[in-house]
């Protein structure tokens, strides 16, 4: 009677601690991967897009820090640093770039959406308007100048060398019938020097920030040319993390028909979503 006693005592102990184990087991795993994400982000339309995501990703039990950031190096040193989890606010060639001259490590995990490039002017109606000897303000690096440099050609203003491709310069300006001077400014302060010249590139962000609308461009990238195939923007993080799985919902969240329908109806045509 004794040995049966001590059996079942033994048996339960066995039970308990088995139990025991596998609640640790459980919680670890679920404790594994955080649910808080910090990700870094221009203000607009990136901060303001994942403001909208971070209601859906609470709902999956995500939560979502928004950083906004105005810099264009921060984002990525953070990522890079590891005070983010991740970053939004450029495309492929830039972080091509940063990679090569930060000898960092990071990857896209998705393609959200495309900001068009678009030629706006304070002073013409369109672009025959111009000049001889007309000065255009250009973004001052090197993957943004290349792309304003080929929507002038897609205009037909200048006309480059046939393999310029997306790291043009003026030096590949093979035709220039109206002796344009490209004026080299930094990509945020483009809106603020249309006074100054005839007409300016501007980046798609810029142009919301500094209240111009796309509908009132002289000139638009076309949606379906080299520069929405190669700039698209995209989520960023370090190749290290680059399976986590709540990073992965995030984009899943970003290519999602509702936020597709957001970035629609809030920027009538400045931002794209690439489905």
């Amino acid at each position: 009677m004794k040995k049966k006693h001590l059996l079942a005592a033994l048996l339960t102990l066995v039970t308990v601690v088995t139990a025991a184990c596998g609640s640790t087991s459980a919680k670890e795993q679920k404790t594994a991967e955080p649910t808080k994400i910090k990700v870094g982000a221009s203000v607009t339309p990136h901060s303001e897009i994942l403001n909208e995501a971070k209601k859906i990703l609470a709902e999956e039990g995500i939560e979502l820090e928004v950083v906004e950031i105005e810099d264009v190096v921060t984002p990525n040193t953070g990522v890079a640093e590891g005070s983010l989890d991740a970053n939004f606010f450029q495309h492929q060639p830039y972080l091509d770039d940063f990679n090569s001259e930060n000898k960092t490590n990071l990857v896209s995990i998705g393609a959200i959406h495309y900001e068009p490039f678009g030629v706006y002017s304070s002073k013409l109606k369109s672009l025959d308007e111009l000049e001889d000897g007309a000065k255009v303000a250009v973004p001052n690096n090197v993957t943004n100048e290349a792309r304003a440099l080929l929507l002038l050609e897609q205009e037909g203003v200048i006309k480059l060398k046939s393999d310029a491709g997306i790291t043009a310069t003026p030096a590949d300006i093979v035709e220039n019938p109206k002796n344009i001077t490209f004026v080299e400014i930094d990509p945020s302060q483009l809106v603020n020097a249309l006074p100054d010249v005839a007409v300016a590139v501007i980046n798609g962000n810029y142009a919301i920030e500094g209240g111009l609308h796309v509908k009132e461009a002289l000139a638009v990238e076309a949606n379906d040319g080299l520069a929405a195939k190669t700039y698209a923007n995209i989520v960023v993080t370090d190749e290290k993390n680059k399976d986590n799985a709540a990073l992965k919902k995030l984009v899943e969240v970003l290519q999602s028909e509702k936020i597709q329908k957001f970035i629609e109806e809030k920027y009538d045509g400045a931002v794209v979503p690439l489905s």
